[in-house]
């Protein structure tokens, strides 16, 4: 398909601009309930004055993004049960695979959508994070996480059926031995230098970035932060299977196809 490619929803964003475009691969919460106890909540998620209290694993918040409208696909990529039917659905693998390397899991979901917890499958407790601003695409859920996270969040699409913990566990590993001063880990492909922002770690110190980003009408997430304040994991297009993304009908046949094939 003659088309951009990634984790960054189109319905939801901007063009992609001067990035560059990602190549397909070769092969053919929500309870109301708040975090802390204590904790004033906002959007039926809190506010944590140390973070290291609620946060686990690594002291980051994982962040299932799971607010897209799904229209372009014609239905909601969250339920989608690729790996069979007795499988865990879309939502229900990312949230188990940020559950494995993170303490902590949130559901980044728009204030009118259903977003069943109860369906993952995956012993939580998960926690629905409502966007505080509505029809911001995924920058609305990234911006929300941070500030009410008060740190680090890795976040996660949920329409990427070949994601893998491995390829989690090397973004939390590089974002360890990150530089001094970087605010987001990420994987940038080799070809086209395509940003993959909705598989990144965004640091707290992102949040005014974000803010200024808001103030000056820019919704792309691979915009926000400068260069030289992210931390790049190189990756070739023989290697982007994990990076494949639902969007269309026909990515969803190609994923079965995929699937049928490995």
């Amino acid at each position: 398909m003659n088309r951009r490619w990634g984790t960054e929803h189109a319905a939801d964003m901007p063009d992609e601009g001067d990035e560059g475009a990602p190549v397909r691969p070769d092969a053919a919460a929500c309870n109301d309930a708040p975090v802390c106890n204590d904790a004033p909540v906002c959007n039926d998620a809190p506010v944590c004055n140390d973070a290291t209290t609620c946060n686990d694993a690594h002291g980051i918040v994982g962040v299932v993004l799971a607010g897209g409208l799904s229209t372009r696909l014609g239905q909601d990529k969250t339920r989608l049960h690729l790996h069979g039917e007795s499988a865990p659905g879309m939502l229900a693998r990312t949230a188990a695979l940020l559950h494995s390397v993170t303490g902590e899991v949130w559901i980044s979901c728009r204030g009118n959508r259903p977003c069943p917890v109860s369906e993952t499958g995956v012993d939580g407790p998960y926690y629905r994070l409502n966007d505080e601003v509505e029809g911001m695409g995924p920058f609305g859920g990234v911006i929300t996480a941070l500030r009410v996270a008060q740190g680090p969040v890795l976040v996660l699409s949920c329409d990427l059926p070949f994601m893998e913990r491995a390829v989690l566990e090397r973004l939390l590993a590089r974002r360890a031995a990150r530089r001094p001063g970087t605010v987001m880990t990420t994987f940038r492909q080799v070809e086209t230098g395509f940003i993959e922002s909705l598989v990144a770690v965004y640091e707290f110190e992102a949040l005014p970035l974000f803010r200024q980003a808001l103030e000056d009408g820019e919704r792309k997430l691979s915009r926000v932060v400068p260069p030289d304040l992210r931390e790049h994991i190189p990756y070739t297009v023989r290697e982007a299977l994990p990076f494949f993304n639902i969007n269309y009908p026909a990515d969803l046949e190609m994923a079965r196809r995929i699937i049928g094939a490995l």
